[in-house]
């Protein structure tokens, strides 16, 4: 029987060699492991069910496994009974929610990152001091609807690009201030920000930037290893803007192939080819279970050499609200 030998710098088991850059900072931000901890919290509290007004975080891993401790998952306050709790989710809710669970005398734990909150006081103090709001932000996303939702109709005007900023037509274009959404592309929110203020240049801007601290680390950190990698896998799920965003910069950053998965069973190894070196990250709202699952998935197939590329240091922490840390 013939043996034969190995490729040069092949391992001795037959499988090639690559290099994994692993980003970071990467997964969960304080304004999600926030939110995951007030729902662990209140089923502690309240005991099960505790209902959750939206997804708590765009992840179904998480989702699944706060469902599994008791958590209910509705849409809208109307599927919520007057007798159990209700959380609301880390993008925020329009203004009427809490509003409309006061009413019903719900118990009810607003779950909205602070930093979103920081996006809703600029705009509501925009709108007593007579501003009109241009909100950079994507349709029909929750944080935006939540967002919007903070002032009355038509005080809000949405764009998503560079090309809707020309047909904007606000009530007194010198009367006009704009917020984003906090999970945006960094890059291409700067492109719309320009084009705001070269047709309006009164527009108030906020003091300081709406896209989180974590949003903007973490495309920063993709854009440092784009250069050494052959692909890039974000995992995180496929309605998780800031998720969306880390492959588009990577892309735009010049890695040739950039890939979105939730779990490492997604991974599409026919379409990532002969490789040398890959990125990986993980969105905000992606645990890092899922980020050693993705790795070991690739140790199986490859003789892996990790290396670990840290553009900054995060210790950012958010307290939950009051009500949980009181006794029941």
């Amino acid at each position: 029987m013939t043996q034969t030998n190995p490729a040069p710098g092949m391992p001795q088991d037959g499988r090639p060699p690559l290099t994994l850059y692993l980003a970071a900072p990467r997964g969960f931000c304080a304004g999600v492991d926030r939110a995951i901890r007030i729902v662990e919290l209140a089923l502690e509290k309240w005991g099960a069910p505790v209902y959750v007004r939206h997804e708590i975080v765009h992840n179904r891993f998480v989702v699944d496994g706060l469902r599994a401790k008791g958590a209910v998952f509705v849409e809208e306050l109307d599927d919520c009974p007057d007798d159990r709790p209700v959380v609301f989710s880390a993008h925020g809710v329009p203004k009427a929610i809490p509003a409309e669970a006061q009413r019903r005398n719900l118990v009810h734990v607003d779950a909205t990152c602070p930093l979103v909150t920081k996006v809703h006081s600029e705009a509501a103090r925009h709108h007593e001091n007579g501003l009109q709001m241009v909100m950079i932000g994507h349709a029909g996303h929750p944080e935006t609807l939540g967002t919007m939702g903070q002032l009355p109709p038509g005080e809000v005007l949405l764009v998503e690009t560079v090309a809707d900023v020309a047909g904007l037509v606000p009530r007194d274009p010198e009367k006009l201030a704009f917020i984003t959404q906090t999970t945006l592309s960094v890059d291409d929110t700067a492109e719309i920000v320009a084009a705001l203020k070269a047709r309006f240049p009164a527009i108030v801007g906020p003091a300081r930037e709406d896209i989180c601290y974590a949003t903007t680390n973490r495309q920063a950190a993709v854009k440092s290893i784009a250069p050494k990698i052959d692909a890039l896998l974000v995992i995180g799920a496929p309605n998780s803007s800031n998720s969306r965003r880390l492959v588009e910069v990577g892309r735009a950053a010049g890695c040739g192939y950039a890939q979105l998965v939730q779990r490492a069973a997604d991974i599409d190894w026919r379409a990532l080819g002969d490789l040398r070196a890959v990125g990986v990250t993980a969105g905000a709202s992606a645990p890092e279970v899922l980020v050693n699952e993705v790795l070991d998935a690739f140790r199986a197939r490859f003789d892996t050499t990790v290396e670990i590329v840290e553009t900054a240091v995060e210790t950012v922490e958010f307290k939950v609200p009051r009500v949980l840390r009181e006794p029941a």
